[in-house]
């Protein structure tokens, strides 16, 4: 005899969980630049991507999610993916925010490098470790035509991202541990960097989790501990 898998959907009504989704494909997700705290629009793949996010987090998920459990990054291209996949009026959480660059913002980890004068790797060195010359405002031009204000200053260190993670998972645990079923949409890094804080490992392990755009992963707990149940889906 064969037996069904239950969906996740039955399995979130015997336990909560966290649905965490990127937001779309954007013309720096495309590039490599570092997206922070630039407001980056979709490209039209982008929001192609998050309607099909919706479809497969309806199939996933036909139950879906109650009002009042669907939040998102302050920025518009998570906002934007919320509606387009089917939940137009998500709760804004300031610590969705991804990660604040600085000096970082809006260049390749190729450029930065070739700027400092050797090899410079976010998680390893963190922002802290860019000069202050490359401090400033400038202009970036999408592919769309579209220009962009740039401002590179100090930025976030993984400790303070992961201090930000840490009080999103302090508000979600009982949440879960109540039975509810959470949609978080936001961006690649801190919702890895969230995922390390609900698994209790050093911050920098989420350089190992790969979340594509408009993809998402499921935290819940099994047998007591917290845990990830699906990812990049």
């Amino acid at each position: 005899m064969t037996v069904s898998q239950p969906t996740a959907s039955e399995e979130a009504r015997r336990k909560g969980s966290v649905v965490l989704l990127r937001h779309g494909q954007t013309a720096w997700s495309l590039s490599g630049q570092h997206t922070g705290k630039t407001d980056i629009p979709l490209t039209q793949e982008g929001r192609i991507q998050a309607l099909e996010a919706g479809e497969r987090l309806r199939q996933a998920f036909p139950a879906g999610f109650k009002p009042g459990f669907v939040y998102a990054s302050p920025m518009g291209r998570a906002q934007e993916t919320a509606r387009l996949a089917g939940f137009d009026q998500p709760i804004i959480w300031d610590d969705l925010a991804e990660w604040d660059y600085g000096r970082a913002e809006g260049r390749t980890r190729q450029e930065i490098s070739r700027l400092e004068g050797r090899e410079w790797n976010l998680w390893r060195d963190g922002t802290e470790a860019l000069g202050s010359d490359l401090d400033g405002t400038w202009q970036d031009v999408l592919p769309s035509g579209e220009r962009v204000t740039v401002r590179n200053g100090p930025g976030e260190t993984l400790d303070q991202v992961a201090a930000r993670a840490g009080r999103l998972v302090a508000r979600l645990e009982p949440l879960v541990d109540q039975g509810c079923q959470v949609l978080l949409v936001g961006h690649a890094h801190i919702l890895r960097i969230l995922t390390t804080q609900w698994l209790s490992l050093q911050a920098a392990d989420a350089r190992k989790l790969r979340l594509d755009t408009a993809h998402f992963g499921v935290l819940s707990r099994y047998k007591g501990d917290r845990v990830i149940e699906r990812w990049n889906c």
